[in-house]
């Protein structure tokens, strides 16, 4: 398997790949955040106080997801659930938010301020780059991202889908709307709150205390506009996801672990067309064999050479 891999994941090849490719679509996850010192919340930032941050999916559950490449191109991704709707999830399911939303809004307040100071690291600066030099050349590069950051619009890219919502964007509980929202505190109950540590306790926040909605007489609790566990993606983002999918010549996994559904899928589903796709990051993934490239390494070293201007482009 690793001289396998060392052989395809030859830069001088990708670069080929790179140089014929007229659609190119990134995938991007947490690691690439990881890059510009945004926590994972895995491993030792796993948990929040005493609460998990993310769902442990058992062998059991894991089952839902062994999927052949011979199925990948029947999947309807508009009725996945992020992820099954049975695991239990302290902090950011539906029911935990109904519970105790004050909860809810301390974890996501935390995250929030942990993201408003962070810059755009060198990956998001090459993938900006590269989307606005081949746009020139008439060619196009498409951003599918999990990250729930800004990190990629900051840096200046166009074509970005978040296919798991915003956190710097609030959606209204009782009017539905949508709204960008970078103010710190978001609001002044939650000012010095969230705080992560094992004893602290929860502010037990009033609900009418809590981020409100501004529009004329609406006043209606907000939420952080992210995709819960539990809840199904927003389809409109789903179907343009599809859209690039079949489209795109050329596809980089980047920063991903490759666990999350329907986004671990998104790479093998384009690999399944005969498409080549590379995959950066720091580990073989579950998906690694699925792929034609894969470069182990930071994101931050291995992506930007792999994006730089080919010699082939006319600058």
């Amino acid at each position: 398997m690793y001289l396998f891999l060392i052989r395809l994941s030859d830069m001088s090849e990708f670069r080929k790949a790179f140089a014929k490719a007229k659609n190119i679509a990134i995938i991007t996850g947490a690691g690439v955040s990881a890059e510009s010192g945004v926590p994972t919340f895995r491993g030792e930032h796993e948990k929040w106080r005493k609460w998990h941050s993310q769902v442990h999916l058992n062998k059991e559950a894991m089952s839902d997801y062994n999927i052949l490449p011979s199925e990948l191109h029947s999947l309807n991704l508009s009725t996945w659930i992020y992820p099954p709707p049975s695991l239990p999830q302290d902090l950011a399911s539906p029911e935990a938010f109904s519970r105790n939303p004050s909860r809810v809004w301390e974890f996501y307040h935390y995250r929030r301020e942990l993201v408003l100071d962070k810059k755009p690291s060198a990956v998001h600066l090459a993938i900006a780059e590269c989307e606005a030099r081949l746009k020139k050349q008439g060619r196009s590069v498409v951003v599918i991202t999990q990250c729930q950051d800004d990190l990629h619009r900051q840096a200046g890219s166009k074509h970005v889908l978040k296919i798991h919502g915003s956190l710097l964007e609030t959606r209204c509980m009782s009017c539905g709307q949508v709204t960008v929202n970078k103010q710190s505190p978001i609001c002044a109950a939650l000012k010095s709150k969230g705080a992560p540590g094992a004893n602290v306790s929860d502010a037990q926040i009033p609900v009418d205390k809590l981020p409100r909605c501004e529009e004329r007489d609406c006043r209606g609790l907000l939420r952080p506009n992210v995709v819960f566990f539990g809840e199904t993606l927003d389809s409109h983002i789903l179907t343009n996801v599809e859209k690039e999918m079949e489209l795109c010549d050329l596809c980089l996994v980047v920063g991903t672990s490759s666990i999350v559904y329907p986004a671990a899928m998104f790479g093998p589903r384009v690999a399944a067309r005969g498409v080549p796709v590379a995959e950066f990051n720091m580990n073989t993934t579950p998906k690694t064999e699925y792929f034609m490239y894969h470069f182990q390494g930071p994101c931050g070293t291995t992506l930007p050479p792999a994006l730089a201007p080919h010699e082939s482009e006319e600058l």
